[in-house]
């Protein structure tokens, strides 16, 4: 007759206890997995690039050394400027003995300057401090010889040093300073001075 094994209450026992422990083993394990996770430190975040020290794209090509083409070009453009400042500074000196003559005959018979007449020298000292202006010269006080007395003999001299003024722009090549344009200027912008001690405002 074959012998059959039953297990004893104590065998049943001790395999439930193991049961449990293991059960309990795994559910410890799998809470402390959360728990890390959960208080893991979070990645230190990718730095942000800085770019406002960087020089932009094309930077380099700015400061590349200028091709022969480019400076050939360069320079045909600063000639054509200065060629076009001269001929309006030609065109200046021009006015300005044109203005020079207006006055002088507007002035006769009169005593006094009217508005028309202070129009024009204002225009004319205007003209003059931009011719003078471009020869490189500046404010001065320059001594006028014999200075007139009256309105009359003030315009005379105001049409002459205005028609030399004008001669000496016209006869100056565009390169060169010459000292006798400042001179001029600065004597015709006295005169207007001058003038203007005549002057009447009308309504």
């Amino acid at each position: 007759m074959p012998i059959v094994k039953v297990n004893s209450q104590s065998r049943i026992k001790k395999f439930s206890s193991t049961a449990c422990i293991l059960a309990a083993s795994i559910l410890i394990f799998f809470s402390i997995s959360v728990a890390f996770g959960q208080t893991s430190p979070p990645k230190a975040s990718s730095p942000t690039p800085i770019t406002g020290d960087r020089p932009k794209q094309g930077a380099d090509d700015d400061q590349s050394p200028l091709t022969t083409f480019e400076e050939e070009l360069r320079a045909k453009r600063a000639i054509k400027m200065a060629e076009k400042d001269h001929e309006e500074n030609l065109s200046r000196a021009r006015e300005i003995q044109q203005i020079g003559k207006e006055f002088k005959e507007s002035v006769k018979g009169k005593t006094m300057l009217d508005r028309d007449c202070l129009k024009k020298i204002e225009r004319l000292e205007k003209l003059t401090k931009k011719v003078r202006g471009e020869a490189g010269g500046d404010d001065e006080d320059p001594t006028i010889t014999d200075p007139p007395k009256d309105l009359v003999s003030t315009s005379s001299r105001i049409a002459e040093t205005a028609e030399s003024l004008s001669k000496e722009v016209q006869n100056t090549p565009r390169q060169v300073v010459s000292a006798s344009v400042i001179s001029n200027a600065n004597v015709l912008l006295e005169l207007i001075k001058l003038a203007r001690t005549f002057s009447r405002l009308q309504p």
